[in-house]
């Protein structure tokens, strides 16, 4: 059990929003007060190796120059393979091959990498080697279906044991221990003596309005949250500027509501002139967080210094129809939009999807992400129903609710066993099917209906994706359904089987043909999403799928720049930029400038699509 000098900070929110990067400073911070201190990442897209300039990886790694600081990120297929042989290594002297066969079989289930890495991620909590121990977790709807896990897992291992005694990752009997484990970390993240939940966001619409959604959700699971970092917040001398003056007073109405409407501790962040990746920018950050007789300079008053107002910059896109409208001889286009959380997906994939609907084509837009906030982007609600995109035609939006795709996932799959199986049988499936990760299977059963069902209703259809490492493991998926059935090949293949594996099969041949699929990454013109962004279309290239478009969300306007602090980051911008084009020499780089409020309403969405696009 953990030392009660154990103390654990969780820190979450829309990805994007510098949730690494306080993360990190504060893991610094105690590091430098000589509390032994662990930072740990369960990010599926994890950066903190980018900030610390070093490489990390599945092991508890000193971070070099910073005594008493560690760090580790989780890889879930390493965790797998690990939580697979520590599972079945006690049993291979003690039970018949056959025996051991089906163990096995239960194991290679695909829900096994989820709760492998967590169970990982709660070996951490139950360690009394560090003083401090912090987690960067993955952006805010994964890291809920995270949180939720130990409690999901908890009452499916006992429900189990009063059933059939089979779970999705192994006979009930030996995960008996894994109950009391998992129930003893949803003991310590409830304690507040013991455990700080906080929440980074950016001072705007979104973000928070995510923030407070996820808190409701996590008080109704017995999580309370006890912090709230607002970061990016622009600096007093911006104000010589009237464009960003107004970015300002925007951000200020957003400080003002939320600090009347939430009873929680609330430190804030100024948007700083450097990247903050590497020591010196670490420890800075740490102390604008966590030292209250530091004052930033850049949080002092501006001393009226301007630069010449800088020369319009005009910014020149490439045409991308080609790739947003559909092939010639061709009858539809999917749009695939990832990229780190937070860095303006939604809102581009929404310009994407108005910008084909303007020119005439019909279309539809989807989102799988679990933090979906495609109803605040349109001003109207968006759910799982198809719904009609007001003001606008030839435009439709939809959003896969989890619960809702799993129920119709598990009566599909139940209905049909039901004609082949005993009910014994029947029972022993519908336990399985009750495990937790059954809903991302289902979430993405539901996508490939979307994919590969809707070719005689939409030309266009856009996919507004979760963040970055967790759309890989949803793109992955068909892949290792394929291999799990080309092992069943052995048997006859269920009816219900083959025709999940033609869907499967189909929808993977469209990802991989650019002349149907185009594959999208938004990044921030900053050195870590691009790098990030450049890791995932590397592993796509590993199954075949190609990059076709990135786009660099909130460019500086170089004629709005007109002090020092801005015109730096401007440069900033132009030399990442040109980083970029380096990195993705196969894809058309598409640029956005940075409006004075934000990409919400039709309006506005009108205005990024011409951006981006050209006129209509």
């Amino acid at each position: 059990m953990t030392a009660p000098k154990t103390k654990f900070f969780f820190f979450s929110g829309k990805g994007g929003v510098g949730k690494t990067s306080t993360a990190s400073a504060t893991a610094v911070y105690y590091a430098n007060l000589g509390k032994k201190t662990l930072l740990v990442t369960t990010d599926p897209a994890s950066n903190v190796a980018d900030v610390f300039m070093q490489p990390i990886g599945h092991k508890i790694t000193e971070i070099s120059e910073i005594t008493n600081l560690s760090a580790m990120e989780i890889d879930p297929v390493q965790a797998t393979v690990e939580y697979r042989n520590r599972t079945l290594e006690p049993m291979r002297q003690i039970l018949p091959p056959q025996i051991l066969d089906v163990v096995e079989e239960e194991l290679n289930s695909p829900c096994t990498e989820e709760i492998a890495s967590f169970d990982r991620f709660i070996d951490f909590m139950e360690s009394s080697d560090f003083d401090v121990i912090i987690f960067d977790t993955a952006p805010t709807g994964h890291t809920l279906r995270m949180l939720e896990l130990p409690i999901d897992w908890a009452k499916h291992i006992k429900e189990a044991e009063q059933g059939s005694g089979q779970t999705c990752m192994g006979p009930v009997q030996l995960l008996q221990g894994a109950r009391e484990k998992y129930e003893r970390a949803i003991s310590l993240m409830r304690d507040q003596d013991i455990t700080t939940f906080v929440f980074v966001a950016h001072p705007e619409a979104t973000p928070l309005n995510e923030m407070k959604r996820s808190s409701e959700e996590l008080k109704r699971i017995g999580i309370i949250p006890s912090q709230l970092i607002i970061n990016g917040i622009l600096p007093p001398e911006v104000h010589s500027s009237p464009f960003f003056k107004k970015r300002s007073e925007m951000q200020q109405r957003y400080l003002e509501a939320t600090e009347k409407e939430l009873d929680i501790l609330i430190k804030k962040v100024p948007l700083l002139n450097v990247e903050i990746r590497g020591k010196d920018a670490l420890l800075r950050l740490g102390k604008i967080l966590y030292d209250a007789q530091y004052v930033d300079p850049i949080f002092q008053k501006a001393n009226g210094e301007t630069t010449e107002q800088g020369k319009k910059h005009i910014i020149s896109n490439p045409d991308a129809t080609h790739i947003v409208l559909p092939a010639q001889g061709h009858k539809q286009r999917v749009m695939l939009f990832a990229g780190k959380g937070g860095v303006g997906k939604t809102s581009i994939a929404c310009a994407t999807a108005v910008w084909s609907a303007l020119k005439g084509r019909k279309t539809l837009l989807v989102t799988t992400d679990p933090a979906s906030h495609l109803s605040n982007v349109f001003e109207q609600p968006i759910e799982e129903q198809i719904t009609v995109v007001e003001h606008i035609d030839n435009l439709h939006a939809t959003r896969i609710n989890p619960k809702k795709a799993l129920a119709e996932y598990r009566d599909e799959i139940i209905a049909d066993a039901k004609d082949k199986y005993s009910e014994d049988m029947v029972a022993v499936l519908t336990e399985q099917l009750d495990s937790p990760c059954t809903e991302e299977m289902a979430s993405f059963h539901k996508f490939i209906q979307y994919m590969v069902g809707f070719e005689d209703q939409y030309e266009v259809v856009v996919f507004d994706t979760a963040p970055t490492g967790h759309t890989l493991r949803l793109l992955e998926l068909p892949i290792n359904w394929n291999k799990k059935m080309d092992a069943k090949e052995k048997g006859n293949i269920a009816d219900k089987d083959a025709v999940i594996r033609a869907r499967f099969e189909t929808a993977l041949t469209k990802m991989r043909d650019q002349n149907q699929t185009s594959m999208s990454f938004v990044v921030y013109p900053e050195a870590t999403p691009i790098l990030e962004a450049q890791r995932a279309s590397e592993e796509l290239r590993t199954v075949e799928i190609g990059t076709s478009l990135v786009v660099a969300n909130l460019v500086l306007p170089l004629e709005h720049c007109n002090t020092p602090f801005l015109h730096s980051r401007w440069e900033l911008q132009q030399r990442n930029l040109q980083e970029m084009k380096q990195r993705f020499g196969d894809a058309e780089i598409l640029q956005l400038s940075m409006f004075e409020k934000e990409v919400v309403g039709l309006e506005m969405l009108k205005q990024a699509a011409i951006g981006l696009y050209g006129e209509i």
